[in-house]
């Protein structure tokens, strides 16, 4: 037979097991319970908690009652044995509750009994606090003393206020980032309220109507519109207006990583899948579950992860590296790309059903220059933010502010947010003179590269030749990403020289690379000439 000091030991550390179960509280408590009427000569039990809503006792969970038996147990505060202890904060025991008139019966459990019936209650508290109150018939028989019975309760008391105190954190914590999200949520919209409700361009008010249109659905959207025009803040303001605005936004640059890199990246891989893989990873499908996955630069997502993406659309499902385990989530696409999507359909190198799945409700947000009557106010509205980083004030003039206006902005408004934080660095005096902004300008047309990806003020030193880049796109396995790396640019700056130079015919989906040592051929055209 078990030892007295043994039981104890056996109950708290079933007890213990129980905390990672502490979200949910009432099965957690329910649970407890049953391990004391399982291992102790117990027969009834309750957990009486304080309801904000009703400002009552009620019991919160129970062992040996009835449900109509529990639903019964409801006390005012100070009433009975179980509102004196929640008032007083000290335990009470009841050798005899036949002989106590301050013992309600409230449940009724106790009305046919025959035998002596002790009842001990004691308070369930954290710090300074009183939860409520936990309440057995005696636990361990009567061959014990009622004081250890008393000692014991108080722990198991202890262990119970643990529970609540941690499910009391998690709700905080989810009660502060929801509103934490709703401040974001507000930010944005009032972000894009400014950007766009104050719009006095048709088409941009065009955009806003269909994103208000699209975002209450689960329709897959796709993003088309030049670089910088705003295609990411787009995307955010679809989730944030949608249902699944509480949930996660997840956005992936499938131009940023490589093949097999980025296949890892959005299925996720287990552990042993290939070198490296220590540990299981949840790919980005996985986390933004519940919530919308922003896939940018979906053209240059490689024709293998293609017909992977159209399975995970039709479906919704998809398999981790390395696992023959099927799974589902519920994830809204958004799509985005500055290319045209259809010519690389009659090229072959994005897939025509891939094309239809994603092409469910297009919006095409218009360039800067498609819409000069906005530039006044969005340069106005990107002032005022960019003053509270630097904390004062840049007054344009006049001319300044109409040769900001007549500037094409070919980079949109990322080139835009540049140019004006660059007069913040530069321009110590107001009003800014108009010389001040063309000298800017004048740079930004002369620099021959993408202007919202370069650096703050200088071209580099040495513009590499369409052989030194096509040589290093060989070298790289023609991954743009890693070519950039190696030639100390970015993504967009080697993407745009590739662009300006024709040299994206030699890709072709990699079939019309020029082997090693044959770049030297190039027309005339090709090597920059024409």
């Amino acid at each position: 037979m078990k030892t007295l000091e043994a039981l104890k030991l056996e109950v708290l550390y079933a007890a213990h097991e129980l905390i990672g179960q502490a979200l949910e509280l009432e099965r957690a408590l329910r649970r407890i319970l049953r391990i004391l009427g399982e291992k102790l000569d117990m027969k009834r039990a309750s957990i009486v908690l304080w309801d904000e809503a009703s400002e009552r006792l009620k019991i919160k969970a129970s062992y040996g009652l009835s449900p109509e038996e529990e639903a019964q147990g409801i006390y005012e505060i100070g009433e009975g044995v179980t509102g004196r202890v929640f008032v007083s904060g000290e335990p009470c025991v009841v050798s005899d509750v036949s002989r106590e008139p301050l013992f309600l019966n409230r449940t009724g459990a106790r009305s046919l009994a025959k035998e002596v019936i002790s009842f001990i209650a004691v308070p369930i508290r954290i710090e300074n606090e009183i939860l409520g109150v936990l309440w057995v018939d005696r636990l361990f028989g009567y061959q014990v003393a009622l004081e250890e019975d008393v000692k014991f309760l108080e722990v198991m008391a202890f262990l119970i206020a643990q529970f609540i105190k941690l499910k009391k954190k998690v709700e905080a914590r989810e009660i502060r980032l929801r509103e934490e999200n709703l401040d974001l949520r507000d930010e944005l919209e009032a972000r894009f309220s400014e950007f766009m409700y104050g719009s006095r361009s048709p088409r941009m008010r065009e955009v806003l109507s269909l994103v208000r249109q699209v975002a209450p659905t689960r329709a897959t959207v796709l993003l088309l519109g030049e670089s910088g025009t705003g295609k990411t803040l787009t995307a955010r303001l679809i989730h944030e207006l949608s249902p699944r605005r509480g949930k996660p936004f997840v956005k992936v640059n499938c131009a940023a990583l490589p093949e097999n890199l980025l296949e890892a990246e959005l299925f996720g891989y287990e552990k042993g899948a290939f070198t490296g893989a220590v540990a299981s990873k949840p790919g980005r499908f996985e986390i933004a579950d519940g919530g919308t996955i922003f896939l940018d630069e979906i053209a240059e997502l490689p024709l293998p992860l293609q017909g992977k993406l159209l399975r995970f659309i039709q479906d919704r499902e998809f398999e981790r590296l390395g696992s023959t385990r099927t799974r589902r989530v519920d994830v809204r696409i958004i799509a985005a790309t500055n290319r045209d999507l259809e010519k690389l359909v009659r090229e072959g190198t994005f897939r025509e059903d891939l094309f239809y799945r994603l092409n469910v409700f297009p919006i095409y947000i218009p360039p800067l220059r498609e819409r000069r009557e906005d530039l006044p106010g969005l340069i106005k509205f990107i002032l005022r933010r960019i003053e509270q980083n630097y904390g004062r004030r840049l007054v344009l003039s006049p001319e300044a502010l109409r040769r900001l206006v007549e500037y094409p902005w070919p980079g949109n408004v990322r080139e835009l947010e540049n140019v004006l934080e660059r007069l913040f660095i530069v321009c110590e005096r107001n009003p800014v003179p108009e010389e001040m902004v063309s000298r800017l300008l004048d740079r930004e047309e002369k620099s021959g590269e993408d202007p919202s990806a370069k650096g703050p003020f200088f071209p580099p030193e040495r513009e590499p030749s369409p052989e030194e880049i096509l040589e290093t796109l060989r070298r790289n396995d023609f991954i743009i990403a890693r070519a950039a790396r190696e030639m100390g640019l970015s993504f967009r700056q080697l993407r745009y020289r590739i662009r300006k130079l024709g040299l994206e015919k030699y890709f072709s989906v990699r079939k019309g690379r020029p082997p090693a040592g044959k770049t030297k051929g190039l027309s005339p055209k090709d090597k920059g000439g024409g």
